[in-house]
């Protein structure tokens, strides 16, 4: 995977993953990686999660939290929104993470499907 395809930059703080959120959809999914334009701060891709839950009183971003902790097999405490509360495009910061400490890279776990979650 190219740098430009990167969806997460990794801090002295641990691992900061830019998102690409869609709300209301029908499963819960993780993936693919989108392409974004240069932002200061930001990774060159976003990752998609789809969630089902609505966008009302941050209940997709707690749902956006629960599907990646499952997808890396973290609590969810280890994450924190860092940008992008009420927008599509959320930075989430993991608390100590980085991309090798998760025993392979992230992009070969993109299209990971959670079951059983809102």
């Amino acid at each position: 995977m190219s740098s430009s395809e990167e969806f997460w930059i990794e801090t002295e703080s641990g691992l900061v993953l830019a998102v690409k959120a869609q709300p209301g959809a029908r499963r819960v999914r993780i993936g693919p990686v989108l392409a974004a334009a240069a932002s200061p701060g930001w990774p060159n891709a976003r990752l998609k999660v789809s969630v089902a839950a609505a966008p009302e009183d941050g209940k997709a971003n707690a749902a956006i939290i629960q599907a990646l902790a499952d997808w890396l097999g973290l609590k969810p405490a280890a994450f924190m929104l860092e940008a992008g509360a009420t927008a599509r495009d959320k930075k989430f910061l993991v608390a100590g993470a980085r991309a090798t400490c998760l025993g392979r890279p992230f992009p070969g776990r993109v299209g990971f499907a959670v079951t059983g979650r809102a």
